[in-house]
């Protein structure tokens, strides 16, 4: 069993402390168990349901109220609120509850009303990239689970390839050539895979890799394909300094314009090439993507 002390409460619902125990002195919303050394400690339901209770308490629903309902009504009221209100806490609240309880159904409810009214690039930029800096706090400060993180990064995962999947390969003579990948030790490949679809939807060519490819690798797709560009993702797992890396990669291809994404890429003590790229956040890239993209209209 799961345990959290109240410190994490606040951090994973947003909930203040000092509110908690109010709530549960006023209300008896929730009730601590105790340690057999009269330490308070909250299980995975108290966390569960704090969290919906949070919600509905930031959608204009009184404590007093909220108290009354049964948990059943709980949760019905908390996915109706996450289908109908676009307001990015609430979102953020319901895809950690989903995430916390491993809930797939209300993730999938959350998800796929958001790419269905305003597409997967919105939906991302909006709504998934949010939630996926929450989702490093909370894995940095130790309040979610490994299993917990892989089960959501994995369902978003998959709604990122079913759109991939339903993209046109481009075969425009006009079409740029990118080659993506990850470098070795690096597993992580959410935004590879939703650059790849940024791509795709302005109409470019992608040479995919995937995630953990060592240097040497990039040689093969490089001869047959010649791409203008290679995108990678530098992060704290690369086994070599970044500085090195870069270097190795700018000498091995010096004539590819070399995008580079990751707080690594920007810091202030490396130095870029001059064919090298910092892009320093999504919204950044997407910037750096529509600048250099002729071929329009973007296909939705």
């Amino acid at each position: 069993m799961v345990i959290y002390s109240i410190k994490d409460l606040e951090q994973l619902s947003g909930i203040k402390a000092h509110t908690i125990r109010i709530w549960e002195k006023r209300y008896e919303l929730i009730s601590p168990s105790r340690t057999d050394t009269n330490i308070r400690y909250y299980t995975d339901d108290d966390l569960h349901f704090l969290l919906n209770v949070g919600l509905l308490n930031r959608n204009g629903i009184k404590i007093s109220k909220i108290a009354k309902m049964r948990t059943e009504e709980i949760s019905e009221k908390v996915a109706e609120i996450s289908e109908v209100n676009p307001e990015h806490s609430t979102q953020l609240d319901a895809l950690t509850i989903s995430m916390i309880e491993m809930d797939e159904y209300k993730f999938d409810r959350i998800i796929s009303t958001h790419i269905s009214q305003m597409g997967l690039e919105n939906t991302m930029i909006d709504v998934i990239n949010p939630f996926l800096s929450k989702l490093t706090v909370l894995w940095i400060t130790g309040s979610i689970k490994p299993a917990q993180v892989h089960f959501i990064t994995s369902l978003i995962r998959q709604k990122i390839i079913v759109a991939l999947d339903k993209l046109p390969v481009p075969t425009s003579n006009t079409a740029k050539t990118f080659l993506l990948y990850l470098p070795e030790g690096e597993i992580q490949e959410l935004i590879l895979l939703f650059v790849h679809f940024l791509l795709k939807t302005r109409q470019h060519k992608v040479i995919y890799l995937g995630q953990n490819i060592p240097l040497e690798e990039l040689e093969v797709p490089y001869k047959i394909h010649h791409p203008a560009y290679i995108y990678t993702i530098l992060s704290p797992a690369l086994k070599e300094s970044h500085q090195d890396y870069i270097n190795n990669l700018s000498t091995q291809f010096p004539k590819v314009k070399i995008l580079l994404s990751g707080h690594q890429s920007t810091e202030t003590k490396i130095k870029l090439p001059k064919q090298a790229i910092p892009l320093e956040s999504l919204a950044n890239t997407i910037s750096f993507l529509d600048s250099i993209t002729d071929i329009l209209p973007v296909p939705q």
